[in-house]
């Protein structure tokens, strides 16, 4: 059997495997604080069939050590595959909305939410108030404040202020001026390698050995961002860029495909001998 069907076989996979990420990242357009992917590819293991670095009379009764060097061996490749999805965690631009409850990080990190498989976290900053009045993400998910408490607003409130640092306070009743009482402040955290976290929809990640442990802080200290009440982040795939990505993956998947139908046709040949 020729070894090239083998290899167009592995570079269709990988190629197959890059347009299922373009086509996602095409999907998630408009989904908020979305992290565009892009495939990893690398080529597979070669067979040597002369190693580089022999010598011309390497092995024979002549061999010498001062003979000349082979300047290139003979290896045959195998084909391809794609090792890794990156992830790319450029900020998006940041939309803004009439939710007092919307919210986004300017810079590094990510708000903490309290899920039924334990702590995740998220860019997504379009919270709202469930039946209790926590602070939760469309899917329900809690927000959490620094001490790994929900936030939580009574029925009554009346306004609403997040700040810069996350600190969220609101207005109740109708004295002049208006009392404030504070609701606590929104808990962010970073990671080593946010790349490593592992995505499990909704906007949601959990962390894995790959991204580190959490390092907890508070918007605006080093390393953290501040946090813009009435915004939210967009997702930060580029259209045209991915559309250009989709022809480029679809012209591979093309022309690997070929080589598929010249292996046939050669088998073919072969047959009729």
């Amino acid at each position: 059997m020729l070894r090239s069907l083998w290899t167009a076989k592995t570079g269709l996979d990988a190629q197959q495997t890059s347009l299922d990420t373009i086509s996602n990242n095409l999907a998630n357009v408009s989904t908020t604080a979305y992290k565009r992917a892009r495939p990893i590819f690398e080529d597979l293991l070669y067979q040597n069939l002369r190693s580089p670095g022999l010598t011309e009379n390497s092995g024979t009764p002549n061999f010498a050590a001062d003979d000349n060097y082979l300047p290139a061996g003979l290896q045959a490749g195998n084909g391809s595959r794609i090792s890794a999805t990156q992830r790319i965690n450029s900020a998006g631009s940041l939309l803004q909305s009439q939710n007092p409850l919307d919210m986004a990080i300017n810079g590094n990190g990510f708000f903490r939410v309290s899920t039924g498989s334990g702590v995740a976290y998220t860019r997504a900053g379009n919270f709202m108030r469930s039946q209790n009045g926590d602070i939760v993400t469309p899917s329900g998910s809690a927000l959490l404040d620094n001490n790994g408490n929900r936030i939580n607003i009574p029925a009554d409130a009346t306004d609403i202020v997040i700040g810069t640092d996350g600190t969220v306070t609101y207005y109740k009743g109708i004295t002049t001026p208006p009392r404030t009482y504070s609701a606590g402040t929104i808990g962010i955290v970073n990671f080593v390698n946010p790349a490593g976290l592992s995505s499990v929809g909704g906007g949601l990640y959990f962390e894995t050995p790959s991204s580190g442990s959490a390092i907890t802080g508070t918007a605006t200290q080093a390393g953290f961002g501040s946090i813009s009440q009435f915004y939210t982040e967009q997702s930060n795939v580029n259209v045209a860029e991915e559309l250009v990505s989709l022809i480029a993956a679809q012209r591979a998947y093309e022309i690997t495909a070929k080589s598929v139908s010249a292996s046939d046709q050669i088998l073919q040949k072969l047959g009729q001998l």
